[in-house]
């Protein structure tokens, strides 16, 4: 029961000392631990190595530009809507996935695939904002975005990887590309917001301050140090706190830049996962959660918007999503960090089950499908249903926000908690309580 002076759900501070005492007495065999042997435990490689296996973590494969679902997850062979591909069969009775995903086929007992995605915007940026946000616009206000969300609820600041890690190399000229200029954390600050690497950009991990003595960087960093919280002490100031956590994020970054370099990881790994920037991120989203990063998304641009030549484009992008899913979840399986780690596959919408006069699919949120696995959920599950032809839902229609509900609950954070935003309107992680996907939440 909470003390009248705490706000509802507000837990006071001695609990959580009496649970962190209680874990400390339990790991010293009855003697309460002191800091050196609570720092002792981090270096005892068994140890360690459980720890990181228990850091709940996500990797975002995010499917930009949004592929079709009846080329992937819910394909219809030999109806007017389903296209040349056949479906084959998988681990799952009765279950068929597209002939162009064999890989995934073979481990869908370990997948969960939703195929009742039933969502509103049919535009990329509005829905780009929507399956980022999890919950519809209120104007004026400029929610935090799921990797920030999750930067704030299991980061943690003084880390050295980033919390929220963007993998993306593809130039601007798109809606994905205005949707990453905009405000990223919302409300939670600058320190929430992705570091975007891939491509050119993580060169700049590798030469920041290279020009200047090892000297004069200390000496300069203990000025801007000194400067920056002598500001923010005085003016409150919430960009100078953003600044400096930016500062020692980079900082931090440059220490361990070796790990945001694919091209060191064993070149058997790299040959299996195969040569495109999507599928090499996705590799170094599997390293980079292995060494404690909360939250990566793995974007590619907008290559799945196929407006002509569907049929000839997802030929060649398929396969690739096909083997990056069956390697990254094998992956993480055999290193124990499956039950850890929520890996997500989605776009922001589906594709018209018709074809238009470019042979191509158009943008179509009224019925499409994602897969999600991992952490907080069971494995196998394929639920909900579109009609014969793929044109609208019939069984089970989800939202973005019974996803978001179901990615928060999943990775044991409360959907419906409410952010302390003084002064402003009350906002909740999931608004009106919509619940999630019970079906494949363990």
């Amino acid at each position: 029961m909470n003390s009248p002076d705490l706000a509802p759900g507000q837990c006071p501070t001695n609990e959580h000392l009496l649970h962190r005492r209680l874990f400390l007495k339990g790991l010293t065999g009855g003697a309460l631990a002191t800091v050196s042997s609570f720092s002792g435990l981090f270096h005892n490689p068994a140890f360690a190595a459980e720890t990181k296996k228990a850091q709940k973590r996500c990797i975002l494969l995010w499917l930009c530009g949004a592929p079709s679902q009846f080329e992937t997850w819910d394909p219809k062979p030999g109806r007017p809507t389903g296209g040349p591909f056949g479906s084959i069969p998988t681990k799952i009775p009765g279950v068929h996935f597209s002939s162009l995903m064999p890989h995934c086929a073979s481990i869908a007992n370990k997948l969960n695939v939703v195929r009742s995605m039933k969502t509103t915007q049919p535009e990329h940026f509005q829905a780009i904002g929507l399956l980022q946000r999890g919950n519809p616009d209120r104007a004026g206000f400029t929610r935090p975005t799921l990797g920030s969300v999750l930067s704030h609820a299991v980061g943690q600041l003084d880390s050295p990887i980033p919390n929220f890690v963007l993998l993306d190399p593809i130039p601007g000229g798109n809606e994905f590309e205005s949707f990453k200029a905009g405000n990223w954390a919302g409300w939670l600050g600058a320190e929430h917001a992705p570091v975007r690497l891939g491509g050119d950009y993580t060169n700049l991990l590798n030469t920041a301050g290279e020009s200047i003595p090892q000297n004069d960087r200390e000496a300069r960093e203990i000025l801007r140090k000194f400067l920056t919280a002598k500001y923010e002490r005085d003016r409150n100031s919430g960009v100078a706190r953003s600044q400096n956590a930016a500062f020692e994020r980079m900082k931090s970054m440059s220490a361990c830049a070796d790990l945001f370099d694919v091209n060191k990881l064993p070149s058997k790994d790299r040959e299996r996962y195969g040569p495109g920037s999507f599928a090499q991120h996705a590799l170094m989203a599997r390293h980079l959660v292995e060494h404690g990063a909360p939250f990566v998304m793995v974007a590619n641009g907008m290559n799945w918007d196929n407006h002509v030549f569907q049929h000839e484009i997802h030929q060649m992008l398929v396969p690739e999503l096909d083997r990056v899913v069956f390697h990254l979840v094998t992956d993480l399986e055999q290193r124990g960090l499956l039950d850890s780690t929520l890996v997500i596959a989605m776009g922001e919408f589906g594709r018209t089950p018709w074809m238009n006069p470019a042979r191509g699919r158009d943008h179509y949120p009224n019925a499409w499908s994602m897969m999600m696995t991992g952490c907080g959920l069971k494995r196998g599950i394929v639920t909900g249903a579109t009609d014969a032809d793929g044109v609208d839902v019939i069984e089970k229609p989800f939202t973005e926000q019974n996803l978001f509900a179901t990615i928060f609950t999943a990775l044991g954070i409360d959907p419906y908690a409410e952010y302390d935003l003084p002064g402003m309107p009350t906002f909740h992680r999931v608004e009106n309580r919509v619940p999630p996907i019970r079906e494949l939440l363990a």
